[in-house]
């Protein structure tokens, strides 16, 4: 476990900061006026992912933690759980509170294969590429003269998630989304 200085504090970093980790979101090192230097972090809690503001002094350090991942499979989600299993191991079963991944989970569809993050052995949270290809399974028809309203219908996907997409998109189009803006991309099939 390596020790980072303040200044080694940077963004996509992992810490323990107070016993617990943190993904470092952003950090600016500054220096007001005859003071010694700071570093101005946004920390991200990998568990509840909660945001903490947090400044490093120029004598502060923290440990970088010790990340490890697991390729595992999504199952179901069901009762306020999204359940998962190791892949190639179906009997290493485990859950994550809905409240905690609901982000994620709205953007996977039953057996994709997803990264596991792992702290002190234990399952902390998920990890989904940025973006995801998805079919649409129910939009309502474009009607002329919609587009007075911008040009945009609400679309849902295979995995149940609803977004907002251009007129022209039908149900069984292959649409490409951005997971950390819930935002369509392209279509990638036309149906």
């Amino acid at each position: 476990m390596a020790i980072l200085s303040y200044n080694e504090i940077v963004q996509r970093k992992v810490i323990v900061y107070n016993g617990e980790p943190f993904e470092v979101l952003s950090s600016h090192v500054f220096r007001m006026q005859q003071r010694k230097p700071v570093n101005q972090t946004k920390l991200r809690h990998l568990v509840s992912g909660k945001v903490l503001e947090i400044s490093f002094h120029q004598n502060e350090s923290a440990p970088e933690a010790d990340i490890e991942t697991m390729q595992a499979t999504y199952l179901y989600t069901t009762k306020g759980q999204s359940w998962f299993n190791e892949k190639g191991n179906p009997k290493n079963r485990f859950f994550f509170s809905e409240d905690i991944v609901h982000e994620r989970v709205q953007w996977l569809v039953q057996n994709m294969d997803v990264e596991v993050l792992l702290y002190n052995e234990k399952p902390i949270n998920l990890k989904i590429p940025i973006k995801i290809d998805l079919k649409v399974t129910d939009a309502p028809p474009a009607v002329k003269g919609d587009t007075a309203t911008g040009g945009n219908k609400q679309v849902t996907l295979e995995s149940g998630a609803t977004i907002l997409t251009p007129l022209f998109i039908n149900p069984g189009d292959v649409l490409r989304i951005n997971t950390d803006t819930g935002e369509y991309v392209e279509r990638v099939e036309k149906a």
